[in-house]
C-alpha cells in the first residue's frame, strides 16, 4: 500500500495488584503474583518495536525487585514508568473503600496530595525513578489533580477515558487526541502548557463518534435498556461502542475501531490493559485460560494491520508529548 500516513502507537499498562473485580477492594495482603509476567511480557513488545509505559501503583512498586529482570529492562529505556493511584492500596488509609471513594477523582484533595507524595517516595527510594507520566485510579480527573500533577513534576496525564460516564464521575465530552486541559475545566482544551492529556482510545463502528455517542447514550437509559436496544444494535454490527484494550475487546473490533478512527485522519492509536489480566483469574474478567496468548495474540493482530496502512511509530507517553508538542497541529483545539 503506498502513501501510508504517519501513526504514533501507544500502549499504557496499568501495573497494580490482582483481584476479582467484582468482589470487594483488597485492604491489604495486596497479590502481586503478576508482576512476574512483565518481564515476558516487555520482551514480547520488544519484538514488535512497542515501547509501553507501565502505570505502577503502590502495591506493585513494593512489590517490584529493583533488580528484577523487569527493571532491568526499563533501565536499558525499552519502556517507561509511570504513576498509578489506588486509593485503597495506597498509604494512608482514611476510610473503607467503597465504589465511589476508589475513584480518585471523588477524594479531597488533601488525600490525594498525601498518597501522591507517598507513592512518589517509594518510586524515589526504591528506583530512583522520577515519573512524568500519571493515570488516576479509576479514571476521571479533576483540576485540582491536574494542578497538583505539575506541581510534583508530572508533564502528562492518561486519565480521560473518552466517551465513558458512570455515577460517580463522566469523562463525555472531552477530545479523542491528545489535549491542553482547560485549568477551569479539564475535559475542555485550554491555555495552559504545563501537562498534556494522553486519552485513550475509545469510539465506535461508525462515524461520526459524536452522533454514535449520543445515539448509544439514548439507547442506555433505563427504558430503553429493557430492551436491550444497545445489545442488538452491537449484534447487527450496526453499532458498536469499541475500547482499545485487548483484555475486553477481540482483534476484529479493535481493527474496526482502528479503522474507523483512521476516517478521521487521527493521528494516534492509544492502547491500553491491566497488567493483572495477564496471569489466569487475575481480574474475574478474562474467562480465558490463556489470557497472556490471548492478550498478546490481539496486541500483534493490530500491530500487523496498521502497519499495513501506515508509518507506526511507537513512544512511551513521555516521548509521545514531546512529539505532539513539537507537532502542535496534531493537537486538539
Amino acid at each position: 500500500m503506498t502513501n501510508k500516513t504517519d501513526l504514533v502507537f501507544i500502549l499504557s499498562v496499568d501495573t497494580e495488584e490482582e483481584w476479582d473485580w467484582n468482589g470487594p477492594f483488597p485492604e491489604k495482603d495486596f497479590s502481586v503474583e503478576n508482576l512476574h509476567a512483565l518481564p515476558q511480557f516487555q520482551q514480547f513488545c520488544m519484538r514488535l518495536g512497542i515501547r509501553p509505559c507501565y502505570f505502577v501503583d503502590y502495591a506493585a512498586a513494593k512489590g517490584l525487585d529493583p533488580s528484577s529482570e523487569f527493571m532491568q529492562l526499563v533501565q536499558k529505556n525499552t519502556c517507561e514508568l509511570g504513576a498509578h493511584l489506588h486509593p485503597w492500596a495506597n498509604p494512608p488509609i482514611f476510610e473503607k473503600p467503597t465504589e465511589e471513594n476508589s475513584h480518585v477523582v471523588n477524594l479531597p484533595l488533601t488525600q490525594v496530595e498525601q498518597k501522591l507524595d507517598a507513592l512518589m517516595q517509594v518510586f524515589a527510594e526504591k528506583f530512583e525513578y522520577r515519573p512524568r507520566a500519571f493515570r488516576t485510579g479509576r479514571w476521571g480527573i479533576s483540576a485540582e489533580i491536574m494542578d497538583l500533577l505539575w506541581s510534583r513534576g508530572f508533564t502528562v496525564d492518561s486519565s480521560v477515558y473518552p466517551f465513558y460516564e458512570n455515577e460517580y464521575f463522566s469523562c463525555q465530552g472531552s477530545p479523542t487526541l491528545p489535549y491542553w486541559p482547560a485549568t477551569s475545566d479539564v475535559l475542555s482544551c485550554g491555555e495552559q502548557r504545563n501537562i498534556l492529556e494522553m486519552p485513550v482510545t475509545v469510539g465506535f463502528n461508525r462515524q461520526p463518534f459524536e452522533l454514535a455517542n449520543k445515539i448509544n447514550r439514548t439507547l442506555d437509559s433505563p427504558n430503553l435498556q429493557k430492551v436491550k436496544a444497545n445489545a442488538i444494535l452491537w449484534h447487527s454490527k450496526l453499532l458498536r461502542k469499541i475500547y482499545m484494550s485487548p483484555e475486553v475487546t477481540s482483534s476484529s473490533n479493535m481493527i474496526s475501531l482502528c479503522d474507523s478512527v483512521d476516517t478521521q485522519k487521527q493521528p494516534i492509536i492509544h492502547m491500553y490493559l491491566h497488567s493483572s489480566n495477564l496471569i489466569q483469574s487475575g481480574t474475574g474478567v478474562m474467562d480465558s485460560e490463556e489470557p497472556y496468548a490471548l492478550i498478546t495474540r490481539r496486541i500483534k493482530n493490530v500491530i500487523e494491520h496498521l502497519k499495513k496502512q501506515h508509518n507506526v511509530t511507537f513512544m512511551t507517553l513521555s516521548e509521545a508529548k514531546v512529539h505532539f508538542q513539537t507537532n502542535p497541529r496534531f493537537i486538539a483545539a
